[in-house]
């Protein structure tokens, strides 16, 4: 349906008077007075209430039930009761023995406005659905697709009038439906004159308007009456690619898949295949034909899932990081390798999906969101789009935790951002028994201070190591080597139990309290897990590689900080994967983010996808996240002087200089300690600072 409508909560018939009945429609709390006898349908587009209609008021499709909630709304001032509406007429009668109508429900098309009204529209409305599966985001987003669906009923050919088949059907859609100045995707004219004999006269045609002031297109056209559209929001991450595949009528997920981009093994991280594509001539061709027909391998996996022929995808919104991006459009990355990381395009961009070989309808759509800078793309601004600094009063941290952190901060005033290279070990990469996040990984780990003794839990085992059973239950899996989430935890656990100083030395001295503290040529290791097939052992490199990474993270952020004028965050937002899983505690005690009130620390899963659906489903997120990266400022780390002394500060657990009065109310961090080359104590504690 289209919302042309007016946006305010209140609507006034400028014909009506105060004795018209008043309707309010749930959840969207529009409301308006409206003559009698106005069908339902009609009120609903008249305030922007998004009630779908496929068949055009024929009753046929379904899409449009309401229903009617009865009682004294004293709020509201309205008296709502089924009184106040038409009774079920021969139309609905129709649907109900063809398809069904539930009990309480109305055709919205068919039922007309007798007296004051609250009206209930269903967010769990799915006609003809194969599957309903669990929604990728709780939000409720507000649908206004790019892509509807108009059923019309044109008049056969006359020799007396020669207007053409074509044109005929456009005459329709604009008397039917109000679209005017309609294209056609040019792929169809030669089928037009088909399908409308197949379907007996009687057409759906998918139109598609991205932008108010740009031309409709009619991209798809079924004989008969087609009462679904589907849309695919899809992350490209560099090292994950997830999808889902959504009804753009009734927002449903009906399949969601995700899998290894393959591109990894042309490089295990951005800029090692950026150097790649630059030392092999055709290793950018090569790329992209990788991640496209992994695309293509995951829209026929989703479909599949949710019984959905793929010929029914009709619009795709996709988000990424620049060089994948770049790489998926088919352009070279070669200029983001190097300053000043400049890109081929920044803004949004719409593809016909043919033309980038997307095995869906011929006529379905693509549109990518803007990138924010060379090494702040699209999914940074899709993740913005989902958690929204620019719409808080308070000073947001979100943050995205990868092989190249992407970081924004802001509130409704102003927002930076930047990014920073925090390499691959966070994921498992330049750690001694790292790995990627398997059935096998230890995922959390914990170290008793006084013994040294360490727990673990394994993916794929609900025990902790130290419970009966857990060796049994492990034997499936194996205990194989340790994920990022533990990564995290295992460091800063060290750092609390005294294994290691703030500045990340193994204290060898710690070798005559535990056996677990065991020599590695010149340095020491803290032995996780010693039986078993694998030993497994965190070494003083590992913990350098940790440090490494969260010391850009941190500095990146402060950058941010002092660019913004405050010394603290109000909450910060891990997005991403990997952020899902790192408990926000230990990230706070390792000095991976800033000191805040834990409560306000949250994990937001995969944001960037969840603004990738955003933009999916409602085509005003487009224009909304468009001009907000207009405004973000970006902030280039590699140019900034402060950038080394902030980073060299962060190397340290949690900070050198910067205080953790929140994190000290929940954890006793340990006395500082200097540890001399050789890994131990060199007797010199000092007090701890106050924080």
């Amino acid at each position: 349906m289209r919302t042309d409508g007016p946006a305010e909560n209140e609507f006034n018939m400028t014909e009506g008077t105060h004795k018209d009945p008043l309707v309010l429609f749930m959840p969207s709390g529009k409301r308006g007075r409206f003559p009698v006898g106005t069908p339902v349908l009609e009120a609903a587009r008249k305030l922007g209430v998004y009630v779908e209609s496929v068949c055009g008021g024929r009753a046929t499709c379904g899409r449009c039930q309401v229903v009617v909630q009865e009682g004294n709304f004293a709020k509201h001032k309205i008296v709502s009761s089924n009184d106040h509406i038409t009774v079920r007429g021969p139309k609905e009668d129709r649907y109900d023995r063809v398809r069904g109508l539930p009990e309480g429900r109305r055709l919205s098309c068919s039922a007309e406005i007798l007296g004051d009204l609250v009206i209930d529209v269903p967010q769990d409305t799915v006609v003809n659905a194969q599957v309903v599966r669990k929604a990728a985001t709780d939000r409720v987003i507000e649908r206004n697709a790019a892509v509807q669906l108009c059923y019309v009923e044109i008049e056969e050919p006359d020799m007396h009038k020669p207007l053409g088949d074509l044109d005929r059907l456009k005459l329709m859609l604009e008397k039917d439906w109000g679209w005017k100045d309609l294209l056609i995707a040019p792929h169809l004219i030669p089928q037009v004159q088909g399908i409308l004999r197949k379907g007996n006269w009687g057409v759906t045609a998918a139109i598609h308007r991205d932008m108010d002031s740009s031309r409709p297109f009619i991209i798809a056209l079924y004989p008969g009456l087609q009462n679904e559209a589907y849309g695919i929001a899809c992350d490209i991450g560099s090292t994950t690619i997830a999808m889902h595949l959504v009804s753009l009528l009734s927002g449903r997920i009906v399949g969601s898949s995700g899998t290894s981009n393959p591109q990894i093994r042309f490089g295990e991280d951005l800029m090692s295949r950026v150097s790649y594509v630059m030392m092999n001539p055709d290793g950018r061709e090569a790329m992209t034909v990788a991640v496209r027909e992994a695309i293509n391998g995951l829209i026929g996996k989703v479909c599949e899932e949710g019984g959905v022929d793929r010929n029914d995808v009709l619009d795709m919104v996709f988000v990424a990081n620049p060089i994948m991006h770049h790489l998926f459009l088919g352009i070279d990355p070669t200029e983001l390798g190097m300053a000043p990381f400049a890109l081929a395009v920044s803004g949004a961009l719409q593809y016909w999906a043919h033309d980038i070989d997307i095995q869906v309808n011929r006529g379905a759509r693509v549109y990518l969101l803007p990138c924010i800078a060379g090494h702040v793309g699209a999914d940074a601004a899709g993740a913005t789009l989902s958690e929204g600094p620019y719409r808080q009063d308070k000073m947001m941290l979100l943050v995205d935790v990868g092989t190249n952190a992407e970081i924004v901060l802001g509130n409704r005033q102003r927002v930076v951002a930047a990014s920073s290279p925090t390499g691959p070990a966070f994921e498992g990469a330049e750690i001694s028994s790292g790995q990627r996040a398997a059935p096998g990984a230890i995922e959390r780990v914990r170290i008793d201070p006084l013994t040294l003794e360490p727990k673990f839990r394994v993916i794929g085992v609900d025990k902790w190591s130290d419970e009966d059973g857990f060796e049994e239950a492990a034997a499936s899996v194996g205990v194989t080597g340790i994920c990022g989430s533990a990564i995290i935890e295992v460091v800063a656990e060290m750092y609390l139990s005294g294994i290691i100083s703030e500045d990340g030395v193994v204290d060898g001295g710690m070798a005559a309290k535990s056996p677990r503290i065991i020599p590695n040529g010149r340095t020491f290791s803290y032995l996780l897990r010693g039986d078993g097939e694998q030993r497994i052992t965190v070494t003083q490199n590992d913990v350098r590689a940790i440090q490494l990474a969260k010391a850009a993270l941190y500095a990146g952020i402060k950058l941010l900080m002092e660019k913004q004028g405050v010394e603290k965050v109000d909450m910060i937002r891990f997005a991403g994967a990997f952020g899902s899983f790192i408990d926000p505690k230990y990230a706070m005690v390792l000095g991976l983010i800033p000191d805040c009130d834990l409560a306000e620390v949250k994990a937001v899963g995969n944001a960037a996808g969840t603004g990738a659906l955003m933009a999916l489903l409602n085509r005003e997120h487009r224009r909304e996240i468009e001009m907000q990266v207009s405004k973000i400022e970006k902030i280039e780390t590699a140019l900034e002087p402060h950038f080394q002394q902030l980073f060299i500060d962060a190397m340290a657990m949690p900070n050198k200089v910067d205080a953790f009065p929140e994190l000290a109310k929940v954890v006793t961090l340990p006395e500082r300690k200097v540890i001399t080359a050789g890994g131990e104590d060199g007797g010199g504690r000092r007090r701890r600072r106050e924080r």
